[in-house]
């Protein structure tokens, strides 16, 4: 401000400063009530609350195995193998006469963090593809997107198989960067979708118009604003990816044949499905179910609630 012969002039650079202070306020303050809004619309509902439950369940399984198995996953009993459930072992015995429910338990270790580390990996680096697609549209948008036809041309499992018999290798590191690399371009075009109706709104003009620089634009204006989408996307791609890991485990692509995988369980025991020999195959599929069900729960309530 300054002041000369009785006329006050305002510095245009404090003015804009002073403006975008005051927009960059409002829009936290709306998205924080939007997140209160939302949060507390999430724990009305009776299927995200399951859903939240059974989750906690498995991943607390996932990380002190130990503690909640009652047993030695990895002892084997070969004079008890295949036996039917009992007040010694709850869920049965396997082939090799291991307590199935301490494999159960053991085998979430593998599924969860492989699914998560995956998604969690796709969700990433789909997000930043989706972004640049999205926003800078033109050559760039039609390179990213082609890339992702490329890969979506070709069904997911088949893909995931054709690219561990490649790589020829057993290491869940290996499986959960496979998945991570399949499901990438479905999240980046996902993204580069909502990305497209919000690049038009006013909110993203005004930013240009400050003169905002692009990456500013990008994680400060456009990616707090398709977060809700994104959280469906992430939790549908859970889904998928507890799908694709047991699959691969179960044709043999996965875990190892001594692994409490959960697939390779199903795998190795689907076999003796018949007269009082099922609970090695049905334990270990009924885990896969409830932890995908769980998941979709999740997702269904999520949706509802974004979609008000």
């Amino acid at each position: 401000m300054s002041e000369a012969g009785g006329t006050i002039t305002l510095d245009p650079t404090l003015d804009r400063a002073a403006m975008r202070a005051l927009a960059h306020e409002r829009a936290l303050e709306e998205r924080r009530t939007r997140r209160r809004e939302r949060r507390q619309l999430l724990l009305r509902k009776p299927s995200f609350l399951i859903g939240s439950l059974i989750l906690f369940f498995w991943f607390l399984c996932a990380l002190i195995p130990s503690v909640i198995a009652p047993q030695d996953p990895a002892a084997q009993d070969l004079l008890n193998k295949l036996k039917e459930p009992s007040g010694g072992h709850w869920w049965g015995t396997d082939v090799l006469g291991r307590d199935v429910f301490s494999r159960v338990i053991d085998g979430a270790r593998v599924i969860v963090f492989v699914a998560l580390g995956a998604t969690i990996i796709a969700t990433i680096a789909g997000t930043m593809l989706g972004l640049v697609a999205g926003y800078f549209k033109g050559r760039v948008d039609e390179v990213i997107m082609r890339i992702a036809d490329i890969f979506s041309a070709i069904p997911t499992i088949v893909l995931a198989l054709l690219i561990t018999s490649t790589v020829d290798s057993r290491s869940m590191l290996i499986v959960m960067f496979i998945i991570a690399l399949v499901f990438t371009p479905i999240v980046a075009r996902t993204v580069r979708s909502s990305v497209l109706g919000e690049a038009e709104l006013d909110y993203v003009a005004a930013a240009r118009l400050r003169t905002e620089r692009t990456p500013h634009i990008l994680f400060s204006e456009v990616l707090p604003n398709i977060l809700p989408a994104l959280a469906v996307e992430f939790t549908v791609r859970l889904g998928y990816a507890i799908f694709a890991m047991a699959t691969l485990s179960f044709l043999g692509a996965g875990a190892g044949p001594e692994s409490s995988d959960w697939g390779t369980q199903v795998a190795t025991h689907f076999k003796f499905l018949n007269g009082l020999n099922w609970s090695a195959t049905v334990f270990p599929a009924a885990a896969i179910a409830s932890l995908s069900v769980g998941v979709n729960m999740v997702q269904d309530a999520l949706t509802e609630v974004f979609e008000r």
